[in-house]
């Protein structure tokens, strides 16, 4: 467990609005609220002493928008003053907004990182923070042990990368085994597919790349049918990946739109099934099947199965609407609230970790203090 947070510093920092900073950032402040005293003894509420930065990977993310929403009733509900900071996909904007903030009084960072290839960058945070004396907790994409381990004041709230990939895979192969023959279009007992890989290195990117393909491929195997085929036989990688990292909508539209001028029913060679990284990316294929007659809903019309992860809210409208096929469900409001429980440790003057634990319901690494939030399979109202 960490040593008790040093919030008594709060009292001797300038609590206002920050000053401009690379980037687009919203902040918000809440209304003075009566709390605890400090660890020094001030009269001051700590709703009033927290002063929270709250850095985002990308506003134009369509599953941060939710845990962005979501963030933001929680820390008004809880009367806790924050800026939000768009990092728009680019690491140097988003490490001069945190060193933006540190200098202008922000004593609380909460980070949606945005480079996942290397640890350099979520290192820098943590050491910036740590030269602060101030806490840092890095959510959604993951960072690695080492950084975690290095500050006291440090944690992660996200995932298990590898659950969402295990569970797309078995849902897709359960999926496959109850319709093959309709799926399988050009009747030669194969289902060809295509993967739309969100960003290179990225740790849910990889896993879900992997589990998705090796686990419906082991359930197709073991009740007697071949594996996946990627539709192109020249891609060695089997994946086509966003470039920008973004993990876009557009990226998939336009990957779908080319194979589509290739690959169709009348030429014998169709893609049979869609599988991607996130449901933006789902999203994305749909919007380039449906001007070619694919998945536009209608009973009796011809299908071609999507799968995503995430269960936004658009998402699941096309679910339900019967033009997408499933997606894996990242809790956004789960993640707000945990780290929000985190919050409120910091605002209370305890341990970042105070009773985050399994006693009380949270899935906590073993060695790092990392908590994570489950997945669930979505394929439908009930």
């Amino acid at each position: 467990m960490k040593k008790k947070l040093a919030l008594a510093l709060a009292a001797v920092m300038i609590i206002g609005l920050f000053a401009g900073c690379s980037g687009n950032s919203s902040s918000s402040s809440a209304g003075s609220s009566t709390g605890s005293q400090s660890q020094g003894g001030n009269s001051a509420s700590q709703a009033e002493e927290l002063n929270v930065g709250v850095f985002y990977y990308n506003f134009a993310d369509i599953y941060i928008t939710s845990v962005r929403n979501n963030m933001d009733a929680k820390l008004k509900e809880m009367g806790v003053k924050y800026t939000n900071y768009d990092g728009a996909n680019t690491q140097p904007t988003q490490t001069d907004q945190v060193n933006t903030a540190i200098a202008n009084g922000v004593n609380l960072l909460i980070v949606n990182i945005v480079e996942t290839s290397s640890p350099d960058a979520a290192q820098k945070i943590c050491d910036a923070a740590k030269a602060a004396d101030i806490p840092v907790i890095f959510f959604n994409r993951e960072v690695a042990d080492e950084v975690v381990n290095s500050y006291e004041k440090c944690a992660f709230v996200g995932t298990d990368a590898a659950e969402a990939g295990h569970m797309q895979g078995d849902m897709i192969a359960e999926y496959l085994l109850a319709n093959y023959d309709t799926v399988d279009l050009n009747g030669d007992g194969v289902i060809s597919y295509v993967m739309f890989k969100g960003q290179e290195g990225n740790a849910e990117a990889e896993f879900r790349t992997e589990f998705a393909v090796t686990d419906c491929n082991e359930a197709l195997v073991a009740a007697g049918k071949p594996e996946l085929s990627f539709y192109a036989a020249d891609n060695t990688s089997k994946y086509l990946v966003d470039t920008t990292g973004a993990w876009s909508a557009q990226a998939a539209t336009d990957y779908m739109n080319t194979i589509l001028a290739q690959y169709s029913e009348a030429n014998g060679n169709m893609v049979e099934l869609v599988i991607a990284n996130n449901d933006g990316m789902a999203e994305g294929a749909i919007a380039a099947l449906q001007p070619a007659g694919y998945n536009l809903g209608e009973e009796g019309g011809k299908m071609i199965p999507v799968f995503g992860v995430d269960a936004t809210d658009s998402a699941k409208e096309k679910i339900n609407a019967g033009q997408m096929t499933g997606t894996i469900k990242q809790d956004a409001e789960g993640m707000a609230n945990t780290i929000a429980a985190l919050v409120g440790n910091v605002q209370s003057g305890s341990d970042l970790m105070t009773s985050i634990d399994s006693a009380n319901g949270y899935n906590v690494d073993e060695s790092v203090d990392k908590v994570r939030v489950p997945y669930g399979i979505y394929t439908g109202e009930e």
